[in-house]
């Protein structure tokens, strides 16, 4: 999100707004304001608060709020680019040029709110403290608060925001730490290397993604099934569930176990 944040923030901000829409009935999930509020109007940048994009109107009385989901993709075309025939949403710009929303899955997750920066604040009140730069000390005190599987604790957003599937697992991996092993039961050792494993993970994310990296390239421990681990060269192993996917690597993570995958053994009772 903040590579996307950084790749966005001069585009949108160089023109004022001309058209406003078309949005997939699906995707946005405002209707007051009207999308035509925006038409006119000049956006000050792009921010992020955790995997939230936001873009404030430049006379401050709106926020075009955005939450990619896991399938919707954002990006700037010039004027006369080609883009997508149907958008899940779009805003053209006085020079031509187009921020377009796509989502490439059946189910529409994604979702756009116009709000007033109020609105805005309540609807990002939930979010728990960022992820980069969250610092040994608070994540000590996060995962004091309730005893939870690591994997599960690092996705909730409202206890840390900013860090989605895939890179739970590229930082649990670099850590040395079981996607289940307990918050609680964390050694003062295993936070601080959890904490740095965060910060540095992240790093490297934004600057391959800022170099223009896929997910190829990115990721290490992530959607690499069978894959030699690039620590140890034992295979990557995997554990399925019915809405997110654990990769690990059972010699870095779990001293030698491989964890029990619950929709394989659902399907073999």
């Amino acid at each position: 999100m903040e590579a996307w944040r950084r790749g966005l923030n001069d585009p949108v901000r160089a023109f004022a707004i001309e058209k406003a829409g078309p949005a997939h009935i699906a995707t946005l999930k405002t209707f007051d304001p009207p999308l035509t509020t925006l038409e006119g109007r000049r956006l000050a940048g792009a921010e992020r608060r955790g995997k939230r994009l936001l873009f404030p109107t430049e006379d401050g009385e709106l926020v075009l709020l955005v939450h990619l989901m896991t399938s919707g993709r954002l990006k700037t075309l010039l004027a006369g680019e080609n883009g997508p025939k149907t958008p899940a949403f779009a805003l053209e710009f006085a020079d031509g040029s187009k921020l377009v929303l796509t989502e490439a899955a059946k189910k529409k997750r994604a979702g756009v709110w116009l709000l007033a920066p109020e609105a805005a604040a309540e609807e990002l009140a939930h979010l728990g403290p960022e992820a980069l730069g969250l610092g040994a000390d608070r994540l000590a005190e996060i995962c004091a608060t309730e005893s939870r599987r690591l994997h599960s604790l690092l996705r909730d957003q409202r206890a840390i925001a900013g860090i989605g599937r895939a890179w739970a697992n590229e930082i649990l991996h670099a850590a040395k730490l079981s996607p289940y092993a307990l918050s609680k039961d964390l050694s003062h050792e295993e936070v601080q290397r959890l904490a740095a494993a965060i910060d540095s993970e992240l790093a490297r994310g934004l600057e391959l993604r800022a170099r223009g990296a896929g997910d190829a390239k990115t990721y290490r421990v992530h959607n690499r099934l069978g894959e030699p681990c690039h620590v140890c060269g034992t295979p990557i192993a995997r554990v399925d569930f019915e809405q997110h996917t654990i990769y690990y690597c059972p010699t870095c993570q779990t001293g030698g176990r491989v964890l029990k995958d619950r929709r394989l053994s659902r399907l073999l009772r």
